[in-house]
């Protein structure tokens, strides 16, 4: 029950991360946000949820599994109340951020639960359904808002976390022991790689997402928050050095196996949340699908980690890790490969094949990677690894998010000027062409029209592209990593 809670309250702080994006134009008219603040509706759970991930080791130690769990889940659904009843920006953003740092907490404890409630012959059967919570809870999220939104209202969207969150929190109550608290662990704690990690992640995570909306650092705001993390850093890597036990073991990164497995986890975040932000923009500009159709496009990739759901133990047993983890490459960059293709005449028929195949690439690679990720360390310090690797998979996320924002603005910009430069004003082709519209102007609106319909289409397809070569390049880390641990093992583990 234990981990099954933990599982379910993954799924509700994953699912909470891309359930606003099909309800954003309808949220912003209802608070009265302009389009660039609506932004801050999912940029600033996503901050906060990263802060947070890394540090749910630290309060475990303290508050005891049981008692920070019931905190989290109680805060969260209260935070999920301000949300739903919100009628300003300022409040939303209020809810959202509480959001963030609670759901947040939600994530990598389900890993921790995993690792030291269950038997280790059971281990495979708890990390194959965090692997799909984790892998279904941002393609569910669009299609769940979506749909809300569509048939009911948005509000509803944060209404749901009602009901889930009370079976959570009663599940919780009877599947975990109550523990003690330690409050000398606040006294002892490492506050300079505490502060350090919320100046560093936060001010990292906010320049991705508003970089490239602010021009970069030709903005004074995104040069005080890079400040903000580099000063952040060094504290962090100060308390590595100073504290008796560090808030987060950044030294767990030198084990090859490890440091292998969160790199690739920065790539599958990449995958993940840039293919279900990706997908419904294209669909939306060139297919013209409302946000529920393009949501039921995203969730298709969720669709294998349900049908494989009943086999990933038996696989994570019987399967080499390093042969399971580059089949899983491989398969995802076939589907990015499906995707460079993509025409002006596309509709959600066009990705149904890459999704699908999606989908079974990141079931192979997510479930052996998160084994992985806690069996690579001693159990003690399987909090830690639970945190940076998920960390490391939403930060993946947000680099997507900034990463497309900058090559949409470059590569549309060069694709037009491209065929622009084709069309010469003397060319018989265009001449037949303005004089077959009638109307010069509407002969030109129309040609404006389509060169930029053909480059947002061209640009699109370089971000398929880009992902597929960013595989590649992670792929060669598949051979630092070691054998899974056999059950006998795991026990001596």
């Amino acid at each position: 029950m234990a981990v099954a809670a933990g599982s379910l309250g993954a799924m509700m702080a994953l699912l909470d991360i891309s359930i606003t994006n099909s309800a954003l134009p309808v949220i912003q008219g209802s608070i009265g946000a302009s389009g660039t603040e609506g932004t801050w509706v999912a940029t600033s759970y996503l901050v906060a949820e990263i802060v947070i991930i890394p540090l749910s080791a630290w309060l475990e130690r303290m508050l005891g599994l049981r008692t920070f769990l019931l905190l989290a889940a109680s805060l969260f659904v209260a935070f999920s109340m301000v949300c739903g009843t919100a009628t300003s920006l300022s409040t939303m953003i209020i809810g959202r951020v509480g959001q963030g740092f609670t759901g947040g907490a939600l994530i990598p404890t389900a890993m921790t639960i995993i690792a030291t409630r269950l038997p280790p012959a059971q281990q495979p059967i708890g990390n194959a359904m965090f692997g799909v919570t984790a892998i279904l809870g941002p393609v569910l999220g669009p299609l769940i808002g979506g749909w809300l939104t569509e048939n009911l209202s948005w509000h509803y969207a944060f209404f749901i976390n009602l009901p889930i969150g009370l079976s959570l929190i009663t599940m919780l109550t009877i599947g975990l022991p109550h523990r003690e608290l330690h409050l000398e662990e606040f006294l002892n704690a490492d506050w300079l790689g505490i502060i350090g990690l919320a100046l560093s992640l936060g001010g990292l995570t906010i320049v991705l997402e508003e970089g490239q909306r602010e021009q970069w650092f030709e903005s004074a705001t995104i040069i005080r928050l890079t400040l903000m993390a580099l000063v952040g850093l060094a504290l962090l890597l100060a308390g590595q050095i100073y504290a008796k036990r560090p808030v987060i073991k950044l030294r767990l990164l030198l084990d090859r196996q490890f440091g292998a497995v969160v790199i690739m986890g920065v790539m599958l975040g990449m995958m993940l949340y840039g293919t279900a932000y990706v997908i419904p923009q294209f669909l939306a500009a060139i297919a013209h699908y409302n946000a529920l159709q393009a949501g039921q496009v995203v969730v298709l990739s969720g669709i294998p980690s349900l049908l494989m759901m009943p086999f990933t133990p038996l696989m994570m047993r019987k399967m080499e890790i390093r042969f399971a983890v580059m089949l899983g490459l491989v398969i995802m960059l076939v589907s990015c490969w499906l995707d460079t293709g993509l025409s002006a005449n596309a509709t959600g028929e066009e990705f149904a094949a890459s999704q699908l195949l999606r989908g079974v690439g990141t079931v192979f690679s997510f479930m052996f990677l998160n084994q992985a990720a806690i069996a690579s360390v001693p159990m003690h310090e399987a909090g830690d690894a639970a945190g940076l690797f998920n960390a490391a998979r939403n930060l993946g996320g947000s680099l997507a998010l900034a990463g497309i924002a900058v090559v949409q603005d470059q590569r549309l910009w060069m694709h037009s000027r491209r065929m622009e430069e084709s069309l010469r004003a003397n060319s018989e082709v265009v001449q037949n062409y303005m004089h077959g519209m009638g109307s010069p102007t509407i002969a030109l609106q129309n040609l404006v029209g389509t060169i930029q319909r053909d480059a947002l289409v061209m640009t699109y397809n370089d971000i398929f592209w880009m992902l597929g070569v960013g595989i590649i390049l992670i792929s060669p880390l598949v051979l630092f990593l070691r054998p899974l641990p056999n059950r006998q093992a795991m026990a001596m583990h």
